[in-house]
């Protein structure tokens, strides 16, 4: 269930944290094949998970009741 144009709910939070999470180890595993070895540059990871959170908190507050981008109008995901 999605909530209204600009508001997030509670869950929003955690589903933001799940995705900052998720993405922090793919920027390891990217920068291990480029690089060619294992390192890890804790300040890149946690610059990256902050912004994947934000990113997807915006996301949520750019959707309106029906999943729709900016809008409340209904008429589901994926109709104009």
């Amino acid at each position: 269930m999605h909530t209204r144009l600009g508001t997030i709910k509670v869950s929003d939070f955690w589903r933001g944290f799940i995705v900052a999470v998720l993405t922090a180890p793919l920027i390891i595993i990217y920068d291990t094949v480029n690089a060619g070895s294992l390192t890890f540059d804790w300040k890149k990871i946690v610059g990256v998970a902050i912004a994947a959170a934000i990113a997807y908190l915006l996301k949520n507050m750019a959707t309106g009741v029906n999943g729709r981008l900016l809008t409340n109008a209904p008429g589901g995901p994926g109709k104009l």
